[in-house]
């Protein structure tokens, strides 16, 4: 199924007899949905986009390349860095701004600016019973009741098939620039990453690559500021082997590696998602002893390669945090269970929004 208009998809979920499995572009499956195949590439398009407003809406399938040249046009961006798990998870096909949103997913800026969830400013979607349900609008304000525009943000389609979304967007920097140390050890690492962040620099993108011992630390602004601050955060370390990169371009691949998990990509495994406090991630990744390592967001984020069938989990034991596999197949469930209060309200959101049950029964599981 692929409708065209958000009452032909109403009219789908309220006409179906079992499950359906919503997908938008296919680029960042996870775990295994039941059911019948419900696309939403057929719901395209920007429908309002006010750059003085910092306000763009579009429909829930439109592809992300369109909206970003759209941005691009006005020097504007979507600030949580939207990662491209192709390369990372072997998907075709073009990411969609619904499937961004149904996935939260949000890149190396996170630490510094939020994720999906904190720029949405409103959603349309259909709800398991087939009724057309409106949240927020196209400014930032507080709402009552249910939020549900942060409750779909990282629901995977399981309360609600998303139609439109709103989202506040943000000017370019001039400028951006990353500091590179070379030669620490994870713990070293994690610990100048603090430092970084920890720091009055704004700095918006701290990562580390155990293999080629490289931290990378990332400043954006005007171009003044950037050297500027560049320096300071360079005195943050003395004694320490630095290298400093300003070209744009060169800034910008390093970024775009990080942010799409280059350092693991092409290579036979089960890919894992560990979010952690990042004091902790030293201590969880020996404990993981992965084939490959990336740790992102300061060390809050490591990306962890593992043999075939490997359980993260059973090697991670108990921690602040949690473990998902985005790549390969297991006896564990994809998602990291939660805790018992927590999957209630979990449960309890899902019976109020899809009563029957037919969005993406057994993903969660």
């Amino acid at each position: 199924m692929r409708p065209t208009s958000e009452d032909d998809l109403a009219e789908a979920i309220l006409g179906t007899k079992g499950a359906l499995s919503i997908r938008g572009g296919g680029t960042r499956p996870i775990g295994t949905a039941e059911g019948a195949l419900l696309e939403t590439g057929g719901l395209s398009g920007v429908t309002l986009y006010e750059p003085g407003a910092l306000t763009l809406v579009a429909k829930a399938g439109t592809p992300l390349s369109e909206v970003e040249a759209a941005l691009d046009a006005e020097a504007q961006r979507l600030a949580f860095e939207v990662p491209d798990m192709r390369g990372l998870l072997g998907t075709q096909g073009e990411s969609t701004l619904g499937g961004i949103v149904a996935a939260n997913a949000s890149g190396p800026r996170r630490i510094a600016s939020g994720a999906c969830r904190d720029f949405l400013l409103g959603v349309r979607f259909v709800d398991g019973a087939g009724t057309v349900v409106s949240n927020g609008g196209r400014v930032m304000k507080n709402v009552t009741g249910y939020d549900l525009v942060k409750l779909m943000a990282g629901s995977h389609g399981t309360l609600g098939v998303l139609t439109e979304v709103s989202f506040k967007v943000l000017p370019k920097p001039e400028a951006a620039a990353t500091l590179v140390l070379h030669g620490l050890s994870d713990a070293e690492a994690v610990a100048a990453m603090a430092a970084a962040l920890g720091s009055p620099y704004d700095v918006t993108g701290a990562a580390h690559d155990p293999a080629a011992r490289t931290t990378l630390l990332r400043i954006e602004g005007f171009a003044r500021s950037v050297a500027y601050r560049l320096q300071q955060l360079k005195a943050l370390f003395p004694g320490r082997e630095i290298t400093e990169e300003t070209d744009p371009a060169a800034v910008a691949d390093l970024w775009a590696a990080v942010r799409d998990v280059a350092a693991l990509q092409g290579r036979a495994g089960d890919i894992w998602r560990i979010s952690c406090k990042p004091s902790d991630a030293p201590e969880l990744a020996a404990r993981l002893r992965a084939e490959a390592l990336l740790y992102d967001w300061g060390g809050g984020l490591l990306w962890a390669l593992l043999p075939e069938g490997t359980d993260a989990r059973a090697r991670l034991g108990a921690f602040a945090g949690h473990a998902t596999r985005v790549r390969g197949t297991g006896g564990t469930p994809a998602f990291h269970p939660d805790p018992a209060p927590v999957a209630a309200l979990s449960e309890g959101l899902r019976r109020r929004f899809d009563p029957r049950g037919v969005l993406n029964p057994g993903l969660m599981a």
